[in-house]
């Protein structure tokens, strides 16, 4: 007999501005809930585009007692009037609502800085989700993830996986699930650079290259490869926003020295570099489109798509169709 699904927790505090760490939070309430409820929805609103009346809407019972899970995004943005109208409904919360607060931890009003406390003293789960910063805090992510994919990784290891990805938690987060797949679950600095050779091909940076440089059999033949072999949907969808951005800025920046750039646009040089190589060919208006596509495609990967492979496709393809658009 299969034991019934535990109830999931009512009340999340996300605390932090990890992005990857509040993706998996908001990630793993949704999953809890449907597993009580597999056809729980996810509403994803910023609580500085919230009104009272209308959250007041979303965490109502429903008529067919269908499983929500309501994400308040930026709550460290929030005014007295909606914290107020959270606090009112976590002291009487309904049944099959999981209510999910993201909070970076600051704050500048009174009452952005009091609901942190307020929410845990109602016994919100608290998950923590505090920027990784620190060569320490990277190498403890990095076993971390081995860890929980199932390996084991030493220390030569760690430093060679965090030599060759970098700092990007979403890249080290997939290297390592993919290095515990491909190594037997031990991993060793030998293991570590043998799939660079041999998946470098295949990782989302690798995709968004392909994108952004109007190369669209390349592009279309890597997202597939990606897929086939379980690179996440979002750290493709967030390599695409990445470049996208980086040549918005780079583009609006002008041309220069990169070396003297980097401290006014806060990226290094070599990434400087690369993204004036990569701008030519694009123009405002395709610059225009192409952030539009990667803002529809984050919210398609993280929810709102049916088929996110094949909202990864389209966007790839739009893409590519935005680099020559003037």
């Amino acid at each position: 007999m299969t034991a019934p699904a535990a109830t999931p927790a009512p009340l999340y505090l996300v605390l932090g501005e990890e992005e990857l760490l509040i993706e998996r939070a908001v990630r793993n309430a949704l999953t809890a809930a449907r597993l009580v409820d597999s056809t729980a929805d996810l509403t994803r609103v910023r609580v500085s585009e919230l009104t009272g009346p209308a959250l007041l809407e979303m965490v109502s019972p429903s008529l067919f007692s269908e499983g929500r899970v309501i994400v308040l995004e930026s709550a460290q943005d929030i005014s007295q009037e909606i914290a107020d109208a959270v606090l009112a409904y976590v002291a009487n919360p309904a049944d099959g609502v999981v209510l999910v607060v993201v909070h970076s931890g600051g704050g500048r009003s009174k009452a952005a800085k009091a609901l942190p406390v307020a929410l845990r003293k109602a016994k919100a789960e608290i998950v923590e989700c505090a920027k990784i910063t620190k060569p320490a805090e990277r190498e403890a992510f990095v076993r971390n993830e081995v860890r929980q994919a199932g390996g084991r990784i030493d220390a030569a290891g760690v430093a060679a996986l965090i030599d060759t990805v970098g700092s990007d938690l979403r890249e080290l987060a997939s290297a390592a699930a993919q290095l515990v797949a491909d190594a037997g679950g031990t991993v060793d600095e030998q293991a570590v650079r043998r799939y660079h050779r041999g998946r470098a091909d295949v990782t989302g940076f690798a995709v968004a290259e392909k994108a952004v440089a109007g190369e669209r059999a390349a592009a279309l033949e890597s997202v597939r490869w990606a897929m086939l072999i379980g690179v996440p949907h979002v750290l493709v969808a967030d390599a695409l926003a990445d470049a996208v951005r980086t040549i918005a800025r780079v583009s609006a920046a002008g041309r220069g020295n990169p070396n003297q750039m980097a401290g006014e646009l806060g990226m290094p040089p070599w990434k400087i570099r690369k993204a004036q190589g990569q701008s030519r060919g694009w123009g405002p208006d395709g610059l225009a489109d192409a952030m539009q596509i990667v803002a529809r495609l984050n919210a398609e990967v993280k929810g709102a798509a049916a088929d996110p492979d094949y909202a990864l496709e389209r966007a790839v393809l739009e893409l590519v169709a935005a680099k020559d658009k003037r």
